[in-house]
């Protein structure tokens, strides 16, 4: 502004247009900006700003910005928890990077209202950890770990973006030796960062800074000298102070946590994890006492001695919206409400999310005046706790898992017609969901399965009575179903033809769970049977009678009107057939 080229109100490149400085330094300049080619979409843009001296120190400074721009393109489009770049280019001798908006506050505005619990940094590790995981298993090193570059994402998964890669290098074993331009933040870089040499260890060494830092809520200040000063590092013996600064506040943290946090603050990287992967797995290892497990894990003694304890990774906790409407489809109330869950690691930076489904016993099946002959007669149903995905299989889940050794089939890795690495894997047939859940039982050392029928319509109600989780109704707005056929007062809405990716819509019912209505008819255990006349009321699969060539499809699709989409409706289909409308989702108990 001050050499009279302002950007604000000017669409850049006829297409982005300027609001407002979000902040600036190193080599750039950030702004809030609109996208107007995709519906004034907010995205940012970092403009290049060197604050150097000097055509060689441009030049290089120049080229940082031109590889920023290349590791997001490079990263962002592989992985979801990394911006994605939207543009890079040249406009009046300026040159201009446009990344996606993430949503959300950073963890430094989070530490702002309160210090972090135990709980709620190994949850951050199991979140993060993957992401460094990612970026180095591309050699990238990000050389800028810190709070204010991780932020959460306001959306129901509530996942942590990592973002700033101004200060990223490629790296190969070569260059690893050669001493680089030195970028570091002061008060989360190790000495031999500071030095000009970063490596795997140098990115852990300063997530583990964040760390300790977020439990203590100590961070470093500067004073009106701009002199630096920090309680929690003793720079004379390289010491970290963070368990003293806890004594201090009366908090106290697990052993297996605080050697966790040790061993990444460790001086020498020799000495640190050399990992991502290493972390996680101590991270998933907890040494407990002599026969003590975890609250989350007990379960009772196996009865017989080749029988053995599932124990399930660590709980987390995660927001949603759970929205009801009226017979009109109008929403009449949006509540904000938590629900249990845990991770399970896939490989490849791919996860399967598991939301605990309380016991509980309730009505199953359609009155009379709903529904056809095969949803009743309606009986009481008790159910048993179990886990149930949160979303439905996704194509890039299907394809982690069709990765895997073979059980009893082999699995086509790319069955589906509609492609979307977060779209529902469809088209697979009852059998080869089976082996998926064959397959990760293999992999996990937890038994995966396909639902039983009592126990889909019990998770889709969620304590429900109506037709619908949502209530009277649902519409388009809502949910992927085919809006356009109606299913009360004419409620006209909107027919997309294909599905979408899961959890679009960000609402959830009461247990935690996306999508149970419409999207894909979801594969269930249970053989077809043509009524509820002696069914099961404690929640198991149906085994005895039916047809055992047919298996039970739930939850309505893409395709169906909404009527078909109800809580108690059922269908079927071959069990060796796929459709292009049938998915699944798996349950742990």
């Amino acid at each position: 502004m001050s050499c009279g080229q302002s950007n604000f109100g000017k669409l850049l490149r006829n297409r982005f247009r300027v609001l407002r400085l979000l902040g600036e330094g190193g080599f750039s300049r950030t702004y809030e900006t609109e996208d107007a080619d995709r519906l004034d979409a907010p995205c940012v843009i970092k403009q290049f700003f060197p604050q150097v001296q000097g055509t060689s120190e441009r030049t290089k400074a120049a080229q940082l910005f031109k590889e920023e721009a290349f590791r997001l393109y490079e990263l962002g489009e592989n992985h979801q928890q990394i911006p994605r770049l939207l543009a890079f280019f040249e406009q009046g001798s300026c040159l201009y990077l446009v990344q996606e908006f993430i949503q959300g506050r950073t963890l430094l505005q989070e530490l702002q209202q309160q210090a972090f619990s135990e709980q709620q940094i190994r949850e951050l590790l199991t979140d993060i950890l993957p992401v460094l995981d990612f970026i180095h298993s591309r050699n990238v090193i990000h050389r800028d770990i810190k709070p204010e570059n991780i932020i959460r994402r306001s959306s129901p998964r509530g996942d942590l973006v990592l973002i700033d890669f101004g200060g990223a290098k490629h790296v190969t074993q070569t260059s690893l030796a050669r001493q680089a331009t030195v970028i570091y933040t002061v008060g989360y870089a190790p000495t031999e960062q500071m030095a000009g040499f970063a490596y795997q260890a140098s990115d852990l060494y300063s997530l583990g800074v964040t760390c300790v830092r977020l439990l203590t809520q100590c961070l470093p200040t500067r004073d009106s000298d701009g002199q630096i000063h920090d309680h929690l590092y003793d720079p004379m013996s390289a010491q970290w102070l963070w368990r003293e600064r806890l004594l201090e506040t009366g908090v106290t943290i697990s052993n297996d946590l605080g050697q966790i946090l040790d061993k990444l603050l460790k001086h020498l990287p020799k000495e640190r994890y050399q990992s991502a992967v290493e972390v996680l797995q101590d991270l998933n290892s907890p040494r407990f006492p002599s026969g003590e497990l975890p609250l989350y894990s007990q379960q009772k003694p196996p009865s017989k001695p080749q029988e053995t304890i599932s124990i399930f990774p660590a709980l987390r906790t995660f927001e949603f919206d759970v929205v009801t409407v009226n017979a009109r489809g109008q929403e009449i109330s949006r509540q904000l409400q938590t629900a249990k869950f845990y991770v399970e690691d896939l490989g490849n930076v791919v996860i399967l999310e598991m939301i605990a489904i309380p016991g509980g016993t309730f009505l199953m099946g359609s009155p009379k005046d709903e529904g056809d002959a095969d949803e009743r007669p309606q009986h009481k149903v008790s159910v048993k706790p179990f886990f149930m995905g949160k979303f439905p299989i996704t194509q890039t889940q299907w394809r982690s898992v069709a990765a895997l050794p073979k059980v009893k089939q082999s699995l086509n890795p790319n069955p589906s017609k509609f492609k979307g690495i977060n779209r529902p894997v469809e088209n697979v047939s009852w059998h080869e969901a089976v082996e998926f859940c064959a397959r990760l039982s293999e992999k996990t050392g937890r038994k995966y399965r396909l639902p039983s029928e009592a126990e889909w319509e019990y998770a889709c109600r969620a304590g429900t009575t109506t037709p619908f989780h949502f209530g009277e109704t649902i519409t388009s707005e809502l949910v992927n179903c085919n809006g356009s056929d109606t299913h009360a007062f004419d409620l006209k809405g909107k027919f997309r033809k294909e599905t979408t990716s899961v959890g679009s819509f960000q609402v959830a019912n009461a247990f935690g769970l996306y999508d149970m209505h419409g999207l894909v008819w979801e594969w269930c255990a249970d053989p077809w049977h043509k009524n509820y006349d002696g069914a099961p009321t404690d929640g198991t699969v149906w085994e005895i009678g039916g047809d055992h060539n047919r298996r039970v499809l739930r939850g309505g699709s893409w395709s169906f009107s909404p009527v078909l989409c109800r809580s108690a409706s059922r269908s079927w289909n071959e069990s060796d057939g796929g459709l292009r409308v049938c998915g699944f989702r798996v349950v742990a108990s």
